[in-house]
């Protein structure tokens, strides 16, 4: 007996239904960027970072002032959560903490703006004039939400993040965004590194097969590891060539755990290491989307419910 499940694809950011969870019926997905298989929807995997560093408390920052030239260089080499929220008369804006476990998070390029871990996906074009971002109205999928708070979770940060906003900057190790609109609300955010800015550049695109069958390690045979092998697709988005066996993989793939009974399809993207790995490998793998899940029946021993095999986070 399998379970198929099928994530949802956000395919427009404007008048777009949001997309659920499906049956087993196949769909395309974007193919975008790269050939993404066409067999199944997908979901970006924004929620799926690297655990994002909080604001520390007992840190005292100093934030400056940053032109055009200075704010292209640093924003889109951070992911940036929000650390702290307050109106013009210093109350902390609850409204934009619906999600205590994932934190509104901020990601640029050199001119648009995307709003991760809301209800919806949000998604802007800015300008950047002197100190300042400016911002046009946010773009959003069209996903129900069914908690009332996390429901107003989009408009409270849209209405925050639209028009002239004032930028700031607080260098660091762990670098701080500070951003405040025309009603005198105060933003600080949290500068987590990109993959990209970790790793020294952009990463190589390709799709990995889980096994839903895990198996002993061979270098402890306690732990169970994950099986994996590389899957092709053309241009259009349709696999091509025939996978290989599947094989021992130790190396973990941030932003995605293995488990036993699951079989997955991923987009991930692959950095060379400079120095090889505590596994030896001599890349870095970082979840980029989760294309397909498919609970099955185990061919081996280990039960579905067994604790996470590895790679995990």
């Amino acid at each position: 007996m399998k379970r198929l499940f099928l994530l949802a694809l956000p395919l427009a950011l404007a008048g777009c239904p949001s997309s659920h969870p499906a049956s087993s019926a196949t769909a395309k997905a974007d193919a975008s960027n790269s050939a993404t298989p066409a067999t199944t929807p997908a979901t970006p995997a924004g929620s799926a970072n690297p655990a994002l560093k909080p604001m520390n408390p007992n840190v005292q920052y100093s934030f400056h002032a940053v032109g055009p030239i200075q704010a292209v260089n640093v924003l889109p080499k951070q992911h940036w959560a929000l650390a702290t929220a307050t109106d013009a008369k210093g109350q902390r804006i609850d409204a934009l903490f619906a999600r205590a476990d994932k934190p509104l998070t901020l990601n640029f390029t050199a001119s648009t703006l995307s709003v991760d871990n809301a209800c919806n996906m949000l998604h802007t074009s800015f300008k950047l004039s002197g100190a300042t971002i400016v911002a046009t109205d946010f773009a959003s999928t069209m996903k129900a939400c069914a908690e009332p708070k996390l429901a107003g979770l989009d408009q409270a940060a849209s209405k925050r993040l639209t028009g002239e906003l004032g930028l700031r900057i607080a260098d660091g190790g762990n670098p701080m965004l500070e951003l405040t609109n025309k009603a005198g609300d105060v933003l600080v955010f949290a500068g987590n590194q990109t993959a990209e800015t970790k790793y020294g550049g952009p990463g190589e695109r390709v799709f990995m097969e889980i096994s839903p069958d895990a198996k002993p390690c061979a270098s402890d045979s306690k732990v169970l590891c994950a099986q994996m092998r590389e899957i092709h697709y053309d241009g259009k988005g349709l696999k091509v060539g025939t996978p290989g066996p599947f094989v021992e993989f130790s190396t973990p793939i941030e932003g995605f755990a293995v488990r036993p009974g699951v079989r997955s399809v991923l987009r991930v993207n692959r950095f060379p290491l400079k120095t090889a790995g505590q596994d030896g490998s001599k890349f870095a793998y970082v979840l980029d989307m989760v294309v397909e899940v498919e609970v099955v029946k185990q061919t081996g021993s280990a039960s579905p419910m067994a604790e996470a095999a590895k790679p995990q986070q």
